[in-house]
């Protein structure tokens, strides 16, 4: 099972789905949109659709763009020929090597592959300088991570990976990394979690605080959001305990993150969270486009109580 349904009374109701095309900006936006699996037929001719309201407009893209390399390709193509800026975080679908992909590339390689082929197409990826967003709410670098996780977001009364692994067997909710996301050379996923968040912290220790952070993850960086899953197994593929203070830690404007399908803001120590993902068809045509299909980042306007 490579995804797990929300708690129905996470999501927005159903008569809000369908939302009205954006009207033209008066000024250019942060844009950001997570989770377009453009594999599925459906959700193909959404990433048509995506385009700025201003030339000026920044997209940033928080993962699971596709599995094909090709896919992934076309879609970052796109984009970046319409869009000001594009900044893309790697999810953990991107990073699979399915049998029918022209590129049969595993692990960091393929990881390093897709950084070049973003590159080629001038999009911004985690191995790449921080972009400074100057336009309204500005200034804020924008930091793409590329984290995975650890399996430290365990199952209730585990204390163990392999309990927590054991208890999502049992229970047949086991996410298609563990069969087409290889870490290699690292001897595991959760190695290779640990050597991203190093290197990770390392850039964010260096950076100025005088100029405050959108972190754009794919996974989100605290372990709340995964409360209203459905069913709880599948959080340990969601993230890592070693990123849970890192919103209070350094100066952050806001957090961008998908892979739940769970689309939402949510307010953390005061920091706000967006999970920006567009989801599986069986999930959108259920709960609709409540909040947009491109979520504005800045600048921000409160429209919600904080929740």
């Amino acid at each position: 099972m490579s995804r797990i349904l929300p708690d129905p009374a996470a999501q927005p109701a159903p008569g809000t789905a369908g939302a009205a095309p954006a009207a033209a900006a008066a000024g250019p936006r942060l844009l950001a949109v997570s989770d377009l699996h453009i594999g599925m037929a459906d959700n193909r001719p959404i990433t048509e659709s995506l385009k700025p309201t201003h030339p000026d407009d920044w997209l940033l893209v928080a993962g699971d763009v596709g599995e094909l390399t090709e896919d992934i390709e076309w879609a970052l193509r796109l984009l970046a020929g319409r869009f000001a800026k594009v900044v893309w975080a790697p999810g953990n679908h991107e990073l699979w090597t399915p049998r029918e992909d022209a590129v049969q590339a595993r692990g960091e390689e393929r990881y390093r592959h897709l950084v070049e082929l973003c590159r080629g197409l001038g999009v911004v990826t985690p191995e790449d300088p921080w972009p400074v967003w100057r336009g309204p709410g500005g200034p804020v670098a924008v930091a793409p991570l590329f984290l995975l996780y650890d399996y430290t977001f365990r199952v209730a009364g585990t204390t163990t990976k392999e309990e927590s692994l054991a208890r999502a067997h049992e229970a047949g909710v086991v996410c298609t990394d563990e069969y087409l996301l290889h870490p290699d050379p690292h001897p595991s996923r959760d190695a290779w979690c640990r050597a991203r968040v190093e290197l990770t912290l390392r850039r964010l220790e260096a950076h100025d605080p005088a100029v405050p952070l959108v972190l754009v993850n794919h996974f989100p960086l605290v372990r709340q959001p995964t409360d209203v899953l459905w069913h709880p197994e599948f959080a340990q593929w969601c993230g890592t305990v070693l990123t849970a203070d890192w919103h209070r830690r350094f100066r952050t404007a806001a957090v961008v993150y998908g892979h739940l399908h769970i689309p939402r803001t949510t307010w953390y120590d005061g920091v706000r969270f967006e999970e920006v993902s567009i989801g599986y068809p069986r999930e959108w045509r259920k709960r609709g486009h409540p909040k947009g299909l491109l979520r504005q980042i800045l600048p921000y306007t409160e429209e919600e109580p904080r929740t």
